[in-house]
């Protein structure tokens, strides 16, 4: 097949989930297929379109139109956003140059599929019924839930309105398109009610097992009692973690005065670093190379999070790494899970602290845990089998 892909960055370097999940697929995809992709590069970003040929056979770099968050041209644009009928998310990634080399391509290349990759690029998109939509999260339910968390009266009208805006966008394109893949059987039965679809397709999560396994006899050079890994300029992490710290930490600590915690993931907020630079038994790693040594050298990996939508990559990962995890029940979503066997789950503040407190203190438990979530991904969450599952999809569009 030749296909066409769209989305909204590059995908190096690769530290958000969503990138991981479309990486582990292109390059699968790019080895059996002809891929052509378009995306936006921030200004100095160069190793993103630099490593596209690992991924794809034509690689399209343009400007990317998004302001950088707490600048002036940031502020501006969600002034001009507040009379618009769309989301301000939306009405960011709009891209007249995304839009005119998206139509040359389709007239002059022959295309056998079109996929847009997150909903975002949808807007620069000429006609999408003729592409296939790659939902990697129900955005509207994401903006709902940062309504129904918001701290104060006016950060909940502003979600709100931003919930409203999107529901209305989100439903309207998602009818227009081709087809729509979700990443879970959950968030396919959501689009399909949401949004009044009829066949929604899915693909599971994956996980890459085996450069995640930790190696033979490996001494943590970054140990840890709790870890959270996952972009820390991301909302729901933001949200999932200052909840954490204000109403689960105390009382972890209360058992465990000695108790250390790790976030690891990139461009944190001054608040993030302030939580560091409060306790020394708490560090923020901002960006980092590899990831995996943090899981190594963790004891649990928490996932915190009430808000969100997808799957999240992290436990899955964490699994792989073979390190116990405990979630909230919106942190786990749409993931095939066998909680209290191979995850634990907790959506109060009592019982969260109690299950970690329950795992750190008894080793043969998180081996037991750890080890029934490692056999469940080995067996059926390998990125080939999700890529072959995914290719199916594509094939069948090809068809129609």
């Amino acid at each position: 097949m030749k296909i066409l892909w769209a989305k909204s960055d590059f995908l190096h370097p690769t530290d958000r989930g969503g990138q991981i999940r479309t990486l582990e697929m292109v390059k699968r995809l790019h080895a059996r297929h002809e891929l052509h992709y378009i995306g936006f590069a921030e200004a100095g970003q160069t190793e993103g379109p630099a490593r596209a040929p690992e991924y794809s056979s034509r690689s399209y770099a343009l400007a990317a139109p998004m302001p950088t968050k707490g600048t002036a041209r940031f502020y501006q644009q969600l002034v001009l956003n507040l009379p618009s009928a769309l989301p301000a998310v939306i009405f960011w990634q709009r891209s007249e140059a995304m839009r005119r080399k998206i139509s040359e391509l389709l007239a002059r290349e022959n295309y056998d599929v079109c996929v847009c990759d997150f909903l975002f690029p949808a807007i620069n998109i000429p006609d999408v019924s003729r592409w296939i939509l790659f939902q990697h999260n129900v955005e509207t339910i994401i903006w709902r839930r940062h309504a129904s968390t918001a701290g104060n009266f006016l950060s909940r009208r502003y979600f709100q309105n931003q919930a409203e805006r999107m529901e209305r966008f989100e439903g309207d394109i998602c009818r227009r398109f081709g087809g729509v893949v979700a990443v879970s059987e959950n968030d396919a039965r959501t689009m399909e009610k949401e949004f009044e679809l009829a066949n929604v397709a899915w693909v599971p999560t994956g996980v890459d097992l085996e450069s995640l396994s930790p190696p033979p006899g490996y001494r943590p050079a970054h140990p840890s009692d709790l870890v959270f890994v996952g972009s820390m300029d991301w909302l729901p992490n933001i949200d999932g973690m200052r909840y954490f710290m204000a109403q689960i930490l105390p009382r972890l600590r209360q058992q465990k005065p000695d108790l250390t915690l790790t976030i690891a993931g990139r461009r944190p907020t001054q608040e993030i670093l302030g939580w560091a630079a409060a306790d020394p038994r708490v560090r923020v790693t901002g960006t980092v190379a590899d990831i995996r040594p943090y899981l190594w050298g963790a004891s649990i990996s928490i996932v915190p999070l009430r808000i969100g939508g997808g799957t999240r990559l992290k436990i899955y990962e964490s699994m792989a790494a073979r390190v116990p995890v405990v979630s909230t029940t919106i942190g786990a979503e749409g993931l095939e899970i066998d909680p209290p066997h191979n995850i634990r789950i907790a959506d109060t503040d009592e019982s969260f602290a109690a299950q970690c407190l329950a795992l750190l203190a008894d080793a043969e438990a998180r081996r037991a845990v750890s080890e029934a979530a490692w056999a469940m991904v080995s067996r059926h969450y390998g990125w080939e089998s999700v890529t072959r599952g995914f290719e199916d999809i594509l094939a069948g569009a090809r068809a129609r």
